[in-house]
């Protein structure tokens, strides 16, 4: 089946996949993304999404970027630096519309971080798994009819 397929294609990824050039394009992507983000932590929108997210705890948690003293579980941290980053509007995209690092480093990121200590993933590995959520984004907006029909949309 195509959903075969496609799990079996990132199943199969791993850091020897990554050329030079990818890995040199990634570590732009990567700052880009944090810089955005950090500005973006000062946002009327970041600060709602924070307040809200305080009520959230738990044993396992991640950093919420520009604020060394503030942490949540990961989803919600992946949550408020997703936003953060994409509060400003200036983080990366491409054609049909969609901005693939605002959704996928601060999931990555906040992952890695809550990862146990003995089973820490290294830089490679982290770009792997930021290229494979990018990949995973591109194909499933190759699928989507609807995301096809944003230019004519608009």
């Amino acid at each position: 089946t195509v959903t075969g397929n496609f799990a079996n294609m990132i199943h199969g990824l791993n850091a020897n996949h990554l050329t030079d050039q990818v890995i040199q394009r990634s570590k732009r992507m990567i700052l880009d993304t944090l810089g955005v983000g950090l500005l973006g932590t000062s946002t009327e929108v970041c600060h709602k999404v924070t307040q809200y997210s305080k009520i959230y705890s738990s044993d396992i948690s991640s950093t919420i970027w520009g604020h060394l003293d503030f942490r949540l579980p990961p989803l919600y941290a992946a949550f408020v630096n997703g936003v953060a980053v994409h509060s400003m509007d200036f983080d990366d995209t491409w054609h049909p519309a969609t901005h693939p690092s605002g959704a996928v480093l601060p999931a990555v990121i906040a992952l890695s971080e809550a990862t146990p200590q003995k089973k820490k993933i290294s830089g490679l590995d982290l770009l792997l798994a930021f290229n494979v959520g990018i990949e995973v984004q591109g194909r499933l907006l190759r699928f989507s009819d609807e995301a096809r029909n944003i230019p004519k949309r608009y």
